[in-house]
């Protein structure tokens, strides 16, 4: 993490010395949307869990401090990213008490560039994850945590590279991630991920998108297994910038909330985001 704060302290010193034409500080928008159908992804938005009652919370915000054109068809970025993903649990009466939350915040950085109508680029991040049971998942009546699942430590450091190929609304991506630091112990060290996100573009206007997405990841707990996320839904706005997104989505694998990392989960959500 050193290395990248004194990239950025680096870049912020010596850019200015390029022509300004081909720099830009603190943009409007990201060079690399978020993956759709990733959970990992920094968002702003609810996810209900239908039939169960449950509520995901996402408070998050993933923001570039500087783009570099080096010609008209390719821009570098760096940026930085901070976020939560919640996990209410439904009870009577419209209570929803915090059950687990986890934090992550990081670094990250960014390259695109279009030729012939394809783009190509790629992502890549180094954060920090850590997770942590909240009040809502203990009892006080019984004065013990709920459903036998008492606190853990949980922690991981990693570097993530996903690099993409788009066209049009189609964009499909594949990488790895490797963990350089991470507790519990017996969680793999590396996974590899592919997915896509295709945005029916032409159909409405270009401010109304149907989309479908799928993101897999191959990840080790003990032995290898896939995580299967799939989404689809309607984003309102370009389909390659911000806006606001209405979709179903489908999950199974082991829980992407740290405090339940050994938990395997299958289950539906409707998902309401404010799409970064």
């Amino acid at each position: 993490m050193r290395f990248f704060y004194l990239l950025l302290i680096y870049v912020f010193t010596t850019v200015p010395v390029l022509s300004q034409q081909e720099i830009k500080y603190f943009p409007g928008e990201l060079n690399i949307q978020p993956f759709t159908a990733n959970l990992l992804e920094p968002k702003l938005g609810f996810s209900f869990k239908l039939n169960e009652g449950d509520i995901r919370l996402d408070i998050g915000n993933s923001r570039d401090l500087i783009h570099f054109k080096s010609n008209e068809f390719t821009t570098y970025s760096l940026g930085a990213e901070l976020f939560t993903f919640t996990k209410l649990k439904g009870e009577a009466d419209f209570h929803f008490p915090v059950d687990a939350v986890d934090y992550l915040f990081g670094i990250n950085a960014g390259y695109k560039t279009i030729h012939n109508d394809i783009e190509f680029g790629l992502r890549l991040r180094i954060s920090h994850i850590s997770a942590h049971l909240v009040d809502g998942h203990f009892d006080p009546q019984t004065n013990t945590w709920k459903d036998n699942r008492n606190p853990i430590v949980y922690s991981r450091e990693f570097i993530e590279l996903l690099p993409y190929w788009r066209k049009e609304g189609l964009r499909l991506y594949g990488g790895f991630t490797y963990l350089f630091h991470v507790v519990p112990k017996d969680i793999g060290k590396s996974y590899f991920q592919a997915g896509m996100d295709w945005f029916f573009t032409g159909l409405f206007s270009k401010k109304i998108n149907p989309f479908f997405a799928y993101d897999f990841k191959l990840m080790k707990l003990n032995k290898y297994s896939g995580v299967n996320s799939v989404a689809a839904g309607v984003k309102f706005g370009n389909y390659d910038s911000s806006g606001f997104s209405v979709s179903l989505n489908y999950f199974s694998g082991y829980s992407f909330q740290g405090e339940y990392y050994n938990l395997y989960e299958k289950y539906f959500s409707l998902n309401f985001n404010i799409d970064l």
